[in-house]
């Protein structure tokens, strides 16, 4: 997986606007906060995934179910 691949989402964004909002975000929440944040998006983030599972899950076993109730 290339670098390309990983910042896709962000559009037509270059290299250098990528840096900037790096370091604005450095800027403005410091060294020692950013951790903390990556570890509260990355948990957020796996919430919503297990979330998804689940919800998929219950439409998959709901559809099974419904042809031996007919």
């Amino acid at each position: 997986m290339s670098i390309t691949n990983i910042f896709c989402f962000w559009g037509g964004l270059g290299g250098t606007e990528v840096v900037l909002i790096l370091v604005a975000i450095l800027l403005f929440f410091g060294a020692k906060r950013i951790p903390e944040l990556a570890r509260g998006l990355g948990k957020g983030i796996r919430e919503f995934k297990d979330a998804t599972k689940e919800i998929k899950n219950d439409v998959e076993s709901s559809v099974k179910d419904e042809p031996q109730k007919q």
